[in-house]
């Protein structure tokens, strides 16, 4: 009688090892799917230090920005890494100018304020070590920001905007992602015709504040505008991820506006300052006594500087279900008035803020490694290559000897969860991103 042919598929070598090359690695750096189904952090000045970032973090942000720091002042900062926290802290003459952690390196991205290409690639190349990527500020309206040149400055000279750009992408390693933030412009031609040079300069991503130059925080963003820019910047064929930012609420709102605009993600600013947690599904409630304490605490470990700390928990405010606006008002006047972490003690608690440092810690690093797509393709074409098992076919019984190694039909156990990385029963889901 004729015999199946036996699987082809690759034999171990000596070594136990298989002959099929091994597969592409996981990686640690930003792609461009990164950008796109997530809900992110924005760069906010004072708001966005470092506890906020990983507060953001722990709630579901999928990427966090750190707040904008010019390029002539990071390029004269020392560094230096705190040996029991991890912290990194670019110092100036008086104090921390920018502070981060390795813990949110995959996720961070540095914003730069820059009116001049040497001088930006300069301030990136200072810090890349720390950050996955580099964000230009071209949408501050702020004097501090515009008076030379710079943030919402960059709106009115596209040659300049693009240079930099250009030059942040052509200087930087590859692994570094480069992107920049800007407003809408009056006139929605103007707008796309900005989005399309920006996009050809090899940027990752485009944030647009749907608001224009002129218009305040307490007007309207312009979200019906961006849909257009979205489908135009489609039909460019690029592979440039365009994100909003504007009036965003957190995670619900996050998912209207995109499917409103189309945007691949959402950037949320005032509604984090106000709450951290804004990204989570079950955002916190009743901030001054589920939020404002842990933070102090995590501040205090991280020896974040108390006029920050005070600055950010005093912007904290949300929904009140338990804590009375009298005790809200009192928490919040204590903390104004305290000079420092040791004046509101008793309000924090006894327990340390490694600790809040560390389930943080394990929230983050629970998340699943970034693939690239050339990767995931790959491991998709081995699989299909690979034949599958020989059965006998359950409608004729089994031929060979139990000797010949042929399965038999009923008796395969299924493979233990932990080989087959899956949990059919929970699954756990993707942290940090909107599907």
């Amino acid at each position: 009688m004729s015999r199946r042919p036996i699987s082809t598929s690759p034999t171990p070598g000596p070594q136990g090892d298989s002959e099929r090359p091994p597969k592409r690695p996981r990686i640690d750096h930003l792609t461009p799917d990164s950008f796109r189904n997530g809900i992110f952090l924005a760069p906010m000045v004072r708001s966005g230090a470092l506890p906020t970032r990983l507060m953001a973090l722990k709630h579901g942000a999928a990427l966090v920005w750190g707040p904008e720091m010019v390029d002539k002042a990071i390029l004269h900062a020392e560094r230096e890494i705190d040996p029991v926290t991890g912290v990194i802290s670019y110092n100036g003459k008086t104090r921390a100018m920018f502070t981060t952690h390795p813990l949110e390196k995959p996720y961070l991205i540095y914003q730069i304020g820059s009116a001049d290409p040497e001088l930006a690639v300069q301030a990136a190349k200072t810090v890349m070590q720390d950050v996955s990527g580099v964000d230009l500020n071209c949408g501050c309206p702020k004097p501090f920001s515009t008076h030379a040149g710079m943030g919402a400055a960059l709106l009115t000279n596209p040659d300049l905007l693009c240079g930099i750009l250009e030059a942040l992408r052509r200087e930087l390693p590859r692994e570094i992602s480069v992107s920049a933030k800007i407003r809408l412009l009056s006139t929605q031609e103007e707008t796309k015709k900005l989005v399309e040079r920006i996009a050809r300069t090899g940027v990752n991503a485009i944030t647009v504040h749907c608001r224009t130059r002129n218009m305040r925080p307490r007007e309207r963003a312009l979200v019906e505008r961006l849909r257009e820019i979205v489908e135009f910047v489609q039909g460019l064929g690029l592979d440039v991820a365009i994100i909003q930012n504007g009036d965003c609420t957190g995670r619900e709102d996050a998912k209207r506006i995109r499917d409103f605009t189309g945007a691949d993600s959402v950037m949320i600013a005032t509604a984090a300052e106000s709450n951290p947690s804004c990204f989570s599904a079950t955002p916190l409630r009743d901030v001054e006594s589920t939020l404002s304490p842990s933070y102090v605490r995590l501040c205090k470990y991280l020896d974040n500087h108390w006029a920050s700390t005070k600055f950010c928990v005093t912007q904290f405010k949300g929904t009140r279900s338990e804590v009375s606006k009298t005790d809200a008002h009192e928490l919040k006047s204590r903390i104004t008035k305290a000079k420092g972490y040791e004046d509101i003690e008793d309000i924090v608690g006894s327990w340390t803020g490694e600790e809040e440092f560390n389930e943080i810690s394990r929230i983050v690093e629970a998340r699943p490694p970034r693939v690239s797509a050339d990767a995931e393709q790959e491991e998709v074409t081995e699989e299909e290559d690979i034949p599958p098992p020989c059965a006998t076919p359950p409608d004729r019984p089994n031929p060979e000897p139990p000797t010949s190694g042929a399965p038999k039909i009923g008796l395969r156990m299924p493979m233990p969860a932990i080989l087959t990385g899956s949990n059919m029963v929970s699954p756990t889901p993707t942290p940090g991103g909107m599907r």
